[in-house]
């Protein structure tokens, strides 16, 4: 029993080495798709450099908390609008062409940003970009699946998640090239347009899904597109597979009917349709709920809230956090197929939990030993410098630095070392300036901490913990999960509950941050984590391995969490010990 499922989980791993060398191909296909997942990326990642010199060209998003949120939300909001119109398109017009006008709207949207005047022409433009993203993130993941063969179809989905975080490597790399050129984030958020225009050239030369394909009727294109990707022993079981879902959709055609409403009621009138959105959007809600783009998008910041001041020293270090989420996605392109999806997400979770607690933990002694204001050296600025709440307060003995910043000043670190005494000053330029000039270092996000470091560490592993489990699973599940008919518009119902909670926990992280601290914050996302845990495991079945008929075959029967096994295992036992 111990090694009969080494033996197989090796015989997936080789099965997928050997057709990812032997048929090019395939690979041309999932990566030119997966750019998709780079866009998706690239978005999410850049935005969290580029914010810190936002903040210097204009002077209210500088003052205005909300603002900064609204600049980095305003993507997901977009991506909202874009993964529900995503479905209609992909069911209507086909995976390639989805993509391709994904491809259009995100470089417009790159575009808007470069050259924005005001912060709200750059709003304008993040919404244009978000509603790429919004249709490339559901589509590309949908699109690799379609056109990959069962049994490696969880590593070429993976590759979409690997882009994803190559895209955050990649807009840490163009942040730091940028941090010293006029127009900084101009350049940062301009460079996006590039790999929209590389994907839709690619994608100019690769045909249409062959399930969407045979769906419309037209089996000879799907057939030779099929010839190319699989096997020729395996070409007529895919043909056939194809065809007894055509044929159930065509009896379901007085059900379904034309438009919208009547489609979504036939949707929710399915047994199997259901249960693979219970486990598609609880898939796809426990991911972001997890706060895994709290980090991403503003990773430099959390950074300086360890006590790291200097903007290229928390660029840098975020590029090492987001280097660990692309090692992440290569461990979930290679343990996808072996230990399978449900089980990775669970493992993902619980180190998530270990690590968020353990942030709670090393943010929670930070604030507690900020180092605490010298009145004398606060006052020698001078009443016009200094934190007009610091100089209203009637016990000043009591403040220290994280008292300091909560009351929207900024702290000016001694002379003699930044763990010592400090000033509690205004925040402004000319201040900042002055604090500068005596060679001191000034904390306007995070205070000076002697476990800073730790809180780098901690993140880092959280990173590892959530890449090749939660980061990359919700997308395979959700590419697989759904019978053909709904595919479309299911992946674009579960893309849209990743996107809104996306929005809700992106668009409260920073307020979140003022409100409760660091380690409030990080511990209400290890309580959102915990309830995530429980659902996956009641909710979320095992698709390893399975073609799309026998996933939808498995919904129609029902889930029991407590069974562990996988049911293409249990026939193939059944099979050999007749």
């Amino acid at each position: 029993m111990e090694g009969g499922p080494e033996a197989a989980s090796k015989q997936e791993f080789m099965e997928f080495w050997k057709r990812a060398t032997s048929s090019p191909y395939i690979m041309r296909l999932a990566l030119s798709a997966g750019i998709g997942g780079l866009l998706f990326g690239y978005d999410t990642g850049v935005i969290s450099g580029a914010l810190l010199y936002i903040r210097e060209d204009f002077v209210e998003v500088d003052k205005k908390l909300w603002l900064q949120e609204v600049i980095v939300s305003m993507a997901v909001a977009g991506a909202i609008i874009g993964a529900a119109l995503g479905g209609w398109m992909n069911d209507m017009l086909g995976r390639k062409t989805s993509i391709l006008g994904a491809d259009i709207v995100f470089f417009l949207g790159a575009i808007v940003m470069a050259i924005a005047p005001t912060p709200w022409v750059l709003v304008v433009g993040r919404i244009l970009v978000g509603f790429g993203v919004g249709i490339a993130s559901m589509t590309s993941p949908l699109y690799i699946s379609e056109a990959s063969p069962a049994a490696i179809r969880g590593a070429l989905v993976c590759i979409n998640g690997l882009l994803i975080t190559f895209g955050q490597f990649l807009s840490y790399l163009i942040n730091l090239a940028f941090t010293t050129t006029p127009g900084t984030w101009r350049w940062m958020l301009g460079v996006a347009g590039l790999p929209a225009v590389v994907q839709f050239v690619l994608m100019l030369t690769l045909p249409e899904s062959p399930s969407w394909l045979y769906n419309q009727g037209k089996e000879n294109e799907s057939r030779k597109i099929l010839e190319k990707i699989y096997r020729a022993d395996e070409i007529e079981g895919e043909i056939k597979a194809m065809r007894e879902a055509v044929e159930q959709e065509k009896q379901e055609e007085g059900l379904i009917g034309q438009t919208l409403r009547e489609k979504m009621k036939a949707a929710f009138s399915n047994v199997a349709v259901r249960r693979g959105l219970y486990a598609g959007v609880t898939a796809q809600v426990a991911q972001q709920f997890v706060g895994i783009n709290t980090v991403m998008y503003y990773s430099p910041t959390i950074v300086q809230f360890a006590g790291i001041a200097s903007k290229s020293t928390a660029l840098a270090l975020s590029l090492v956090t987001s280097g660990l989420n692309a090692v992440g996605s290569i461990l979930s392109m290679l343990c996808i197929d072996k230990f399978g999806r449900r089980k990775l997400m669970l493992l993902s979770l619980i180190a998530i939990i270990v690590c968020l607690l353990t942030l709670t933990g090393v943010f929670y002694q930070a604030a507690t030993t900020a180092p605490p204001i010298d009145n004398v050296d606060t006052l020698s600025f001078g009443a016009n410098a200094t934190c007009q709440a610091y100089l209203d307060s009637p016990n000043v003995s009591s403040w220290n630095c994280m008292k300091c910043l909560k009351a929207e000043c900024a702290f000016c670190a001694s002379t003699g070392g930044n763990h010592l005494p400090g000033a509690c000053l205004a925040e402004t330029k000319e201040v900042r300036a002055v604090c500068g000039e005596q060679k001191r270092v000034w904390f306007s996000d995070g205070c000076p901490s002697k476990i800073g470091v730790l809180a780098v560490i901690v993140l880092g592993l959280y990173i590892l913990a959530y890449s090749p489990g939660m980061g990359s699973v919700p997308w395979v599940l959700n590419s697989e999960i759904y019978p053909l008919r709904f595919r479309g518009m299911c992946g674009g119902i579960a893309a849209v509950s990743n996107w809104c909670a996306n929005l809700i926990v992106s668009l409260t992280f920073l307020s979140l941050i003022h409100a409760l601290g660091a380690a409030g914050t990080f511990l209400l996302f290890a309580g959102f984590s915990t309830i995530g845990l429980v659902a996956i495991y009641l909710l979320v079945p095992e698709t390893k391995g399975l073609q799309f008929e026998e996933v939808e075959k498995l919904l129609q029967k029902g889930f029991n969490p407590c069974d562990c096994t996988n049911p293409k295992t249990d026939e193939e036992k059944a099979s050999t010990s007749k």
